[in-house]
């Protein structure tokens, strides 16, 4: 294995009792040398079982440390690690373990029913939540040799995405990938050994385990993980293990701000707090602005990653809602329809190119050869660039409405729909129309079911949208369907509109 793939271990070298891994939950802590031990022990009960390179070993847990004892020997020697969402279906699981066929599955206590409903073999699965996994990671372990040799482009891990699309897609990062994407954030965020994290986003995602967990470990920085979201218990927990950087999703912030104990919360050791994965509502940004606390959105996907932009947080004031500048080791170009690159203002598709993408979909070249050409990964997602250099990203390329000839750019509505103080949720899609082709609705959750007439919510638009934009329809709706990643459901809303189902 090549002495830079290996970082865990060189990690250690330089700061083997600094503490790496906190379990709030558990109020258990591992340091570097701890954390590297477990995934050495782990490696050879792999390879005791036959895991070879190349092979995958899947994993079905909630945030808990096997996620980093699984990654870091699936590192040593070469096989793939893929975490598995839980929280898909059964018939969802068994088509993800079905496309991967994993040689050993790893499993948490609390999906043991699960993992009987997928009939897989006892032998191919075990118990990482049991005392005798506990007692097998803390013995000391025999050096182990490797026959193979690990190159950077080697796979290191299989991230399957949420499958709104179609049928989910194995989304291979390589060694070189995890690497230039904790070295890229690092260098770019100004992150440093001093940093410490709360995750409570689902490792099973990047969001989760590549957007701040990796490129801090690479650091020497902490990680701290908590298993299922609790505004009370995150908030406690950023002041008690002075985390200094975190990333949630908008309803998590929502979640916290409506708490009491938020206007009584100073969080002290806080940098920034990092938003993504859906647009945040004006009322959270100024929530946290209005206690001088730096809070930015982002923008990743699992493909690129996930981070390839950074923004300070004095100027994500003056730009708000932009996603900032590429970050310095990745370079971005946005595309028009006519395959021209956009002029300042214009909308393109956004290209992304660097040594942090993704391999390939496993099993699935077709998609892998849309997606990458000319050696330019193309996101799918549409963006412009201002004077100043600030990309904003303006929606999905498949979900842009075009009405009477004009183009539409959903996220662009969404995001003036939530600068409305009572509005804590907004999605907004096209419907068939006679007269103009597509029309605009918007689907609207108020906050605490606050009433909002639709002739306010058109004046509240027409402020700063053109005429043209502003929806058509408005329907208010206490939840907004989601999908099993936590992302607004579009395609259920379509139906909704459509009446094909109801509300």
């Amino acid at each position: 294995m090549k002495w830079e793939l290996d970082w865990l271990e060189n990690r250690t070298r330089l700061t083997p009792w600094k503490t790496a891994v906190i379990d709030a939950g558990l109020q258990q802590r591992w340091n570097y040398q701890q954390i590297n031990r477990r995934a050495q022990a782990l490696a050879c009960f792999l390879l005791e079982k036959k895991v070879e390179k190349g092979d995958r070993v899947a994993l079905i847990s909630p945030n808990h440390i096997s996620y980093f004892d699984f990654m870091f020997a699936c590192a040593k020697i070469g096989a793939i690690f893929v975490p598995i969402n839980w929280r898909l279906s059964i018939q969802e699981v068994k088509y993800i373990l079905a496309d991967c066929s994993p040689k050993l599955v790893g499993y948490h206590d609390g999906f043991k029913e699960m993992m009987d409903a997928l009939s897989f073999q006892q032998e191919h699965y075990f118990c990482v939540s049991s005392f005798e996994y506990e007692v097998g990671m803390n013995q000391e372990s025999e050096p182990f040799v490797l026959t193979v040799a690990i190159e950077q482009e080697d796979p290191l891990m299989m991230i399957y995405t949420g499958g709104t699309t179609g049928k989910p897609k194995g989304v291979v990062l390589s060694h070189r990938a995890i690497l230039w994407n904790g070295l890229n954030t690092a260098v770019s965020w100004n992150l440093t050994a001093d940093d410490t994290t709360l995750t409570y986003l689902p490792m099973f995602h990047t969001g989760g385990l590549n957007a701040l967990t990796t490129p801090l470990l690479m650091l020497g920085g902490t990680v701290v993980i908590g298993r299922q979201f609790d505004p009370l218990e995150a908030m406690e927990a950023l002041n008690q293990y002075h985390c200094t950087i975190a990333l949630f999703v908008p309803t998590m912030y929502q979640m916290m701000i409506q708490e009491p104990v938020f206007d009584e919360s100073s969080f002290p050791s806080m940098k920034v707090f990092l938003s993504g994965g859906a647009p945040c509502p004006l009322s959270v940004y100024e929530a946290f602005i209005n206690k001088g606390v730096a809070f930015k959105e982002g923008y990743g996907l699992t493909e690129a990653g996930p981070n390839n932009f950074y923004i300070d947080p004095e100027e994500a004031k003056l730009y708000r809602g932009s996603v900032g500048k590429s970050m310095l080791f990745n370079q971005i170009k946005l595309l028009k329809e006519d395959g021209t690159e956009a002029a300042v203002g214009e909308v393109g598709e956004l290209l992304i190119q660097g040594k942090h993408t993704f391999s390939a979909y496993w099993n699935n070249h077709a998609a892998t050869a849309e997606i990458w050409q000319d050696n330019w990964l193309h996101t799918g997602d549409l963006a412009r660039i201002n004077e100043a250099g600030y990309c904003f990203i303006v929606g999905r390329k498949k979900e842009m409405i075009i009405s009477g000839g004009e183009n539409i750019y959903p996220l662009e509505v969404e995001q003036c729909l939530l600068q409305f103080q009572a509005i804590e949720e907004a999605a907004v899609i096209g419907l068939p129309d006679e007269k103009w082709g597509e029309k605009v609705v918007a689907f609207i959750v108020t906050s605490n079911k606050q009433s909002i007439s639709e002739a306010e919510m058109k004046h509240h638009c027409q402020q700063a949208l053109a005429k043209y934009k502003i929806p058509k329809q408005f329907t208010f709706i206490e939840e907004l369907p989601k999908t099993h990643v936590g992302k607004i459901d579009k395609k259920m809303l379509v139906e909704i509109g459509k009446g094909s189902v109801n509300i």
